[in-house]
């Protein structure tokens, strides 16, 4: 299915000129990358995704149909952005009141491995933590930290997930380990890190 550049992309599709497409993409149908967008290795747009000029994602990330990455956001490596999720970049909108370009897009990053739930928005100007999980449906207006699981609208913070998306027990020792990869997570000050392989 790829061609002699490395990556697929469905006829219908629109790459323009500018935008840079890593080895291995999968490009559905009605997408539309903009110049001064990169993909990383990997990735694959589902049906109707819109990538803006700036815009930056890492290797393997998956976005499903129907999403618009606007220029702020940034994506790490092996993040999942679920059906329908929107993702803002200007804080207060006005359309009589021009706010375009660098001094009113607000960044938008999201870490290595973090999923975010179908029909979920993500307000312009906040960092999702390695590992993060949103839940479908959630409105997200400030960080998230590292593992956290958060829903809700606002979204609120609900527990903790390893990177295979389990919950975390933490004992009184404020010590979890995944159920599937035995990976070890230590709870301190609030934050969660993990602290050994399976």
């Amino acid at each position: 299915m790829p061609d002699a550049s490395g990556y697929y992309a469905h006829p219908t599709a629109v790459l323009d000129e500018g935008c840079r497409i890593g080895a291995g993409c999968r490009i559905w149908h009605f997408c539309h990358v903009s110049a001064g967008a990169e993909l990383g290795p990997g990735c694959s747009l589902g049906q109707n995704v819109f990538v803006a000029e700036g815009v930056t994602l890492g290797r393997n990330v998956k976005v499903q149909n129907n999403v618009s990455l606007y220029s702020g956001v940034t994506c790490a490596d092996d993040v999942f952005i679920g059906p329908s999720a929107v993702f803002t970049n200007v804080l207060n909108p006005r359309a009589a009141v021009p706010r375009r370009g660098d001094g009113h897009y607000l960044p938008t990053r999201l870490a290595q491995g973090v999923s975010i739930g179908a029909n979920s928005t993500i307000v312009c100007g906040v960092s999702l933590g390695e590992y993060a999980l949103v839940g479908a449906g959630s409105v997200v207006t400030r960080d998230v930290a590292p593992y956290a699981l958060v829903y809700g609208n606002p979204a609120r913070h609900r527990g903790w997930l390893s990177t295979y998306g389990h919950p975390l027990r933490f004992g009184e020792d404020g010590r979890a380990t995944c159920p599937e990869s035995q990976e070890q997570y230590q709870l301190t000050d609030g934050l969660v890190s993990r602290i050994s392989p399976g």
